[in-house]
């Protein structure tokens, strides 16, 4: 039988670039710069992207798929979205207790009567360990047009023993704070009175949210599909909470995804069926990892459109845009 082309989504999502607007091995001393998470602030976007030190090499053996490998949090700044420059390393693997910092994503929360900048991160331990990744989170002050870690503040959250990412946290309309995550191959939802209630949930919240974990699944891969996970921190819109997250589909492609979330319940209200981006271009196809567009940040802008940065084939950044309007369309027509 002839391999099926892929259904044309409604939305139209606009590459900014036809190149990465970072690229790989464009700060000394790393290779791949991908994965980046992103916001805005004091007329910059501050881009946050998983570095990965040169050195590493392909594992031929068993065992994990790259050696000697090591990933640090870089931060760009742009004024437009699409030139930017290299600022500084956020956060350096081995020197704050963390093996490696992953995927870095970055989202403002209120609670206790105040905003705080939130850092989630994929912590990868040493692989020598055999402990399974957990989600790290960190508070970030910022002053003078750069962010900086609360070095307190660092937290190693979810159920232990777990292989447990792609974790992104918001407020919902009562101001409970709201975490999604992924415990392969699905995405949970859970949830909490404060920021401190979820720094501090123990192995008692965390047992019980295993026990119950089908309740707390909110979604699950296509049929064929091989796994899901979240990609930017919800984006608030006057119908709810816009979802950019992942999936990797039956051909190994992990794409770009929408669904619309209930702000008073964190529970997806509409999803769409097609992807509304596929890796397309050579740099999106080709890398260290193969056929990855993965969506870290997005950014409201005024004029109604999303701002969205993307890892392309675990290698680089790109950049892209996608009216608010069309995106609310499309998922009320498939509510």
């Amino acid at each position: 039988m002839a391999k099926q082309s892929p259904k044309p989504c409604a939305v139209s999502v606009r590459r900014l670039k036809n190149d990465p607007i970072v690229d790989a091995c464009s700060v000394p001393g790393y290779g791949p710069i991908f994965n980046a998470g992103a916001t805005y602030r004091d007329g910059a976007f501050h881009l946050f992207a998983r570095g990965v030190r040169e050195g590493y090499t392909t594992n031929t053996g068993p065992g994990p798929g790259f050696l000697n490998y090591r990933s640090d949090v870089l931060v760009f700044t742009s004024a437009n979205g699409i030139d930017y420059t290299f600022q500084q390393v956020l956060a350096r693997g081995s020197e704050t207790g963390v093996h490696s910092y992953e995927d870095p994503r970055v989202q403002t929360i209120r609670s206790g009567g105040a905003d705080h900048v939130m850092m989630t991160y994929t912590n990868l331990p040493d692989p020598a360990s055999g402990r399974p990744w957990r989600i790290g989170i960190h508070r970030l002050t910022y002053a003078d047009g750069r962010f900086a870690l609360n070095r307190t503040s660092g937290r190693v959250i979810g159920p232990d023993g777990r292989h447990d990412k792609d974790a992104v946290v918001f407020n919902l309309r009562d101001g409970r704070v709201a975490l999604i995550h992924r415990l392969h191959p699905n995405m949970q939802l859970a949830l909490f009175d404060s920021l401190r209630a979820l720094r501090d949930a123990g192995a008692g919240y965390w047992d019980e949210h295993l026990r119950e974990l089908d309740r707390h699944t909110i979604i699950s891969p296509r049929p064929g599909a091989l796994g899901v996970g979240a990609g930017a921190p919800p984006v608030p819109t006057e119908d709810g909470l816009l979802l950019f997250f992942h999936e990797r589909n039956a051909e190994k492609q992990y794409t770009l995804n929408l669904a619309l979330i209930d702000d008073e319940t964190g529970r997806v209200k509409s999803m769409l069926d097609e992807p509304i981006l596929r890796p397309e271009l050579p740099w999106e196809r080709i890398g260290d990892v193969d056929d990855v567009v993965f969506v870290q940040g997005a950014v409201a802008q005024p004029d109604g459109t999303i701002y969205l940065t993307y890892g392309a084939a675990d290698r680089c950044v790109g950049a892209a845009s996608v009216e608010t309007s069309e995106l609310l369309g499309a998922l009320r027509a498939a509510a």
